[in-house]
């Protein structure tokens, strides 16, 4: 693993205590871990988004649609019994 430093305003620092005491983190660099973790999973469900906000649009997604996926998932549990 490899080590960073991190310079921070003592409000900020403040601040980063109170969330490992509140929070049962153990130290300031399992907080920032977590924090880092969560952007990239925002960052990755953004790109998704976005890539399905680029694609032509399918039919709608209406009770026809999930009574017909209801169906299928259905047939499927009983082919898997």
């Amino acid at each position: 693993m490899s080590t960073m430093n991190i310079s921070l305003p003592d409000t900020m620092k403040s601040f980063v205590d109170e969330q490992v005491s509140q929070r049962g983190y153990s130290t300031s660099s399992e907080y920032v871990r977590e924090l880092i973790r969560k952007d990239q999973d925002r960052l990755q469900l953004r790109g998704l988004l976005l890539a399905g906000a680029a694609t032509a649009p399918t039919a709608p997604a209406d009770g026809t649609y999930f009574e017909d996926l209801r169906d299928r998932v259905r047939k499927a549990a009983r082919v898997g019994v």
